[in-house]
């Protein structure tokens, strides 16, 4: 669904104009985003500044002749004054790192040069369908969308059918689309692998095997994601370098109604609009499986898309890794800024947790089971870049349990791991942070979202991000005792999920051992300013969607109420102005007994 009043045609050229290719053999071009900017000695300030007073505040903080000493104390409570200190340096620690990875992606994030695609190449057009899942207007839309783009050579658009549905098999014939299944086939429906039953991967990975050798590319995107007509020709050009693997697209939801939704997009600025550009600083932005377009040979030297909650991270981790072996250099990939394809985002709380629980469940996947492989396989950079992406999740859930951490032994125990002057405090903090949302403001010159207005600060993405905290804890959590992960598919349209005081679940347990230790503070005598003020930030954070969801539902019914009361009215009045039945309309009825008439007319009016 594309909402009506925003300039998609203008976002889906955002790298530039398509040019040809030079002589000789083709390397793909970039432009580095700076280059852009009239102001550059400014920005490269606040990119300094920023991690540099971060760093300064973390040192202070952990200074040795800050630490706190007492004498002749309990040992016990030394032990916990050691323990909040090493807590306290470890958040300053991560905070420090995410800034360093902000200002690293604003100083070398780069956009591609666009060139025309080499005509002719054999292409597939990709997308899946889950019966009972996924709405059949949904895949219609898709695909009638799929069935305009344009291409210089031989392109079917094939849809991946999990149930083998008679009604998607007639959208398919209606379209003039291909039709495929893996339904009764067991060797494409297995426990686990890249043929696991039930999965993404798993349909994809049986298409490549009956079909992968009859094209050089395969393009794909999400069944909630309807392509622009431009799809191909400003993805397709890139592959004229034979390295190049995968191109992919930032991700925007088109059904952008809801609050949910609309902050979930603007959550998602940071990794669209800069992180994917910095990868294409070192060749490898991320595989986002929502739309791209892929080099078959190359996946299939990989085996097919990884057995992976989130199959397309681990896909890219996995090509990424590997060389050529046409030219013997490393796969490399290209993210565009252009948005070709627009989709659903989650349009209730359920669904938005579903779906960051997942993110984040396959980041920590990644991480155990492949990050190990790519030390001496991957060239440093990349590996240095792939790095600052794959620990945000960690870190962000690591910080909230340390936050909460520090903040009960302190209410508790009166544990204090250093002791500095609040004046000193107070003015670094103000400034790291300071720093910090201005290089984030600055970098929303960058964005690429249709929907938000130019100059709108991003502010509901920064609490989405603070607020998915408690979630990716939870994760982490289910990840270290390896609780297993199952793919959801995430609800569409009018599927959504409806939101319960249970999926707050997570954040009201957080929300209680705060407001306990809160209140335990109090008549304990642990009264330290700071401490409870970022007790009640926690709280706040923790507290925020359940309220937010409560406020909403409030309204509703309200809103539901005075409809209900408006409609009664307007029934009262209508009756108030009939004029009253004689007895020859009465008796004039013949196809309704007289007694009828009257009952209905009387019990309408009650």
């Amino acid at each position: 669904m594309r909402p009506e009043g925003y300039d998609y045609d203008t976002h889906s050229r955002l790298a530039g104009p398509l040019t040809e290719p030079g002589p000789g053999a083709y390397r793909v071009q970039y432009q580095k985003l700076l280059s852009r900017e009239p102001h550059r000695i400014r920005a490269v300030l606040l990119m300094t500044m920023a991690p540099v007073l971060t760093a300064l505040l973390m040192i202070y903080l952990v200074w040795p002749t800050h630490w706190t000493r007492r004498e002749g104390g309990d040992r016990w409570l030394v032990w916990l004054d050691g323990t909040m200190l090493v807590a306290i340096g470890l958040i300053e620690l991560f905070m420090l790192i995410n800034v360093i990875s902000i200002a690293h992606a604003t100083m070398v994030a780069r956009d591609p040069i666009p060139v025309q695609p080499e005509p002719g190449t054999k292409v597939a057009f990709v997308t899946t369908y889950v019966p009972g899942k996924e709405p059949l207007s949904m895949v219609r839309a898709t695909l009638e969308g799929a069935v305009a783009i344009r291409h210089e050579g031989p392109l079917d658009i094939w849809l991946l059918d999990e149930g083998d549905d008679p009604a998607a098999k007639a959208l398919c014939a209606e379209l003039g689309v291909r039709h495929f299944t893996r339904k009764g086939v067991p060797e494409w429906n297995r426990d686990k692998g890249v043929h696991k039953a039930k999965t993404k991967h798993g349909n994809y990975n049986a298409w490549l095997a009956m079909h992968g050798d009859d094209y050089e590319f395969f393009a794909s995107v999400d069944t909630d994601h309807i392509p622009q007509a431009n799809f191909l020709e400003r993805m397709l050009g890139y592959f004229r370098d034979p390295d190049v693997a995968f191109v992919v697209g930032p991700q925007v939801y088109g059904n952008y109604d809801t609050a949910v939704t609309k902050a979930a997009e603007s959550q998602q600025f940071l990794f669209h609009a800069l992180i994917q550009r910095a990868g294409n600083r070192y060749h490898a932005p991320m595989f986002v499986g929502t739309n791209n377009a892929v080099r078959i040979a190359a996946v299939k030297q990989v085996g097919g898309l990884y057995d992976s909650i989130t199959e397309d991270m681990a896909t890219g981790f996995e090509l990424h890794r590997r060389k050529n072996p046409r030219t013997g250099s490393h796969w490399r990939s290209v993210y565009t800024p252009d948005v070709l394809a627009v989709g659903e985002g989650p349009a209730s709380w359920t669904d938005f947790f579903t779906q960051q629980l997942r993110w984040s469940r396959g980041t920590y996947e990644t991480l155990f089971k492949q990050y190990a492989k790519a030390v001496f396989r991957m060239p440093p950079g990349r590996f240095f870049n792939y790095s600052l992406m794959l620990v945000y999740y960690p870190m962000t859930a690591v910080n909230w349990m340390l936050g909460i951490l520090s903040c009960f032994l302190f209410l508790w125990f009166g544990a204090s791991g250093t002791q500095v002057a609040a004046s000193i405090w107070l003015m670094l903090y103000s400034d790291a942070a300071a720093l910090q949302v201005g290089l984030y403001l600055w970098n929303r010159r960058h964005n690429v979202s249709p929907h938000e207005p130019e100059g709108s600060g991003g502010l509901a993405g920064m609490a989405m991000s603070a607020l998915s905290a408690p979630v990716y804890a939870k994760s982490l959590g289910e990840a270290i005792v390896r609780r297993p992960s199952r793919f959801v598919v995430t609800p569409k349209g009018a599927g959504a999920s409806p939101d319960r005081l249970l999926t707050f679940r997570i954040h009201l347990t957080w929300a209680a051992l705060l407001a306990v230790s809160l209140a335990a503070s109090f008549a304990l005598g642990h009264s330290h300013v700071a401490m409870r003020t970022w007790t009640v930030l926690a709280l706040v954070i923790a507290l925020a969607p359940a309220a937010i969801w409560a406020f909403g539902e409030i309204r509703e019914r309200r809103a539901r109420r005075r409809e209900a009361e408006r409609q009664q009215d307007d029934i009262g009045s209508a009756l108030a102005a009939a004029p009253a039945p004689t007895a020859s309309t009465v008796s004039s009825s013949t196809t309704v007994p007289s007694t009828t008439t009257v009952s209905s007319t009387s019990s309408g009016g009650n």
